[in-house]
């Protein structure tokens, strides 16, 4: 049987900029989010992404951990958000920016195929037919846990289209994947954003974790390389 010896290929400006990073290195915050920023070479503005491995059983269901928190520089990226409402709280969601509100003429337009949307909001009592397209829907279907059902509609619209507020949510393989603006952010942008991340994540911490919860932690921009972080530091500077 012939072994498969293809490699992945890495552009020369991803490879000239690898050589920045020093492997054995654990970078503080502020160092690490300067480096994001110099080595961020591609066409658009790439987005600065924390990626933390989590000492928890992400298949123990008291171990999954998730929520959402409120950047205070935002992500920099602009949301579509469609909201499942009727009534006074369907004006209330136009008014606050919503991109498509509706109820029984939204779910039959979902179920149709229609998906042009990031991000669903349903209020209290429209929750009980979220079911009904909850398998168009996956990952964007809305729940109380990270704060898509609710009746605090205008709240939870600016916050999604104004891109403050991020969830996190543990893979299978134990890690957090979380935004935190962009290449052209400036540093203090970035740090504010950056405390703010991982303070969530770290209260986060589910009380049957035992050991070490922050394994490592790692920055990087959408097409740089990563630097890993000393998660001592870091979680000191996030205040803990």
């Amino acid at each position: 049987m012939r072994k498969n010896t293809k490699k992945t290929k890495h552009s020369t400006r991803f490879l000239s900029a690898v050589k920045e990073v020093e492997a054995e290195k654990q970078y503080e915050v502020s160092e690490a989010i300067g480096l994001v920023k110099k080595l961020a070479s591609a066409k658009f503005v790439e987005s600065v992404d924390m990626a933390i491995r989590l000492g928890v059983d992400p298949r123990k269901g008291d171990q999954n951990v998730r929520g959402t928190t409120n950047l205070p520089h935002g992500t920099g990226k602009t949301k579509k958000v469609a909201v499942l409402a009727k009534g006074d709280l369907a004006k209330e969601a136009e008014a606050a920016g919503a991109d498509v509100v509706g109820d029984e003429d939204l779910i039959k337009r979902i179920q149709e195929g229609w998906k042009d949307f990031d991000v669903m909001i349903a209020t209290n009592d429209m929750a009980p037919q979220i079911g009904k397209i909850g398998k168009f829907l996956g990952p964007r279907t809305p729940n109380k846990k990270n704060g898509t059902v609710t009746d605090a509609i205008t709240q939870a619209v600016k916050e999604i289209k104004g891109a403050t507020r991020v969830e996190y949510r543990v893979d299978k393989a134990g890690i957090v994947h979380v935004p935190i603006g962009k290449v052209n952010f400036s540093d203090d942008q970035l740090a504010d954003n950056f405390k703010v991340a991982l303070d969530a994540v770290i209260r986060a911490k589910p009380a049957s974790a035992k050991g070490r919860y922050l394994v490592s932690l790692t920055l990087s921009s959408t097409m740089g390389p990563g630097f890993r972080l000393d998660t001592g530091l870091a979680s000191k500077f996030s205040g803990h």
